[in-house]
């Protein structure tokens, strides 16, 4: 076990650098996928989500809801990923905290929409997220 430690050490990299690593992969592969799939099947989106929200007090928000979603998603994902290779490469965590910051608007706007819907079950499956997010954001803001 000790030679692993020694072995990471020599990268030159802090447990901070390394928690900040860590969640910006995951919050990249999270909403990159996320994104990109809103993108690639984006009439079936809006129609899922046309009808999810028909009867809530979202209803006929989702034309301007979805590209809203997406572009935070996206955004999410893009800094997220340039956040890791930004903190790879010694150059800050700039890029990371921005998306830690886009990444916590985008769970919280899906969650309040699965509140308003009533889906209380799908609101509920999104706290893992957030706090993925929230534990991302916090580690970012340490510098």
């Amino acid at each position: 076990m000790e030679s692993i430690g020694r072995s990471l050490d020599t990268l030159g990299y802090t447990d901070l650098n390394y928690l900040q690593l860590s969640f910006s992969a995951m919050v990249a592969a999270l909403f990159l996928q996320s994104g990109i799939d809103k993108v690639v099947h984006w009439k079936g989106e809006k129609a899922y989500l046309t009808d999810h929200f028909a009867k809530s007090p979202l209803n006929g928000f989702v034309p301007v809801a979805l590209p809203v979603l997406t572009t935070l998603e996206l955004g999410a994902g893009a800094f997220s990923a340039i956040g890791f290779f930004s903190v790879a490469l010694g150059q800050g965590n700039a890029m990371g905290l921005m998306g830690m910051l886009f990444a916590v608007k985008a769970i919280f706007f899906l969650f309040l929409g699965q509140r308003l819907a009533k889906d209380y079950a799908g609101a509920a499956s999104l706290v893992p997220y957030f706090l993925l997010c929230a534990g991302g954001l916090y580690f970012h803001l340490q510098g």
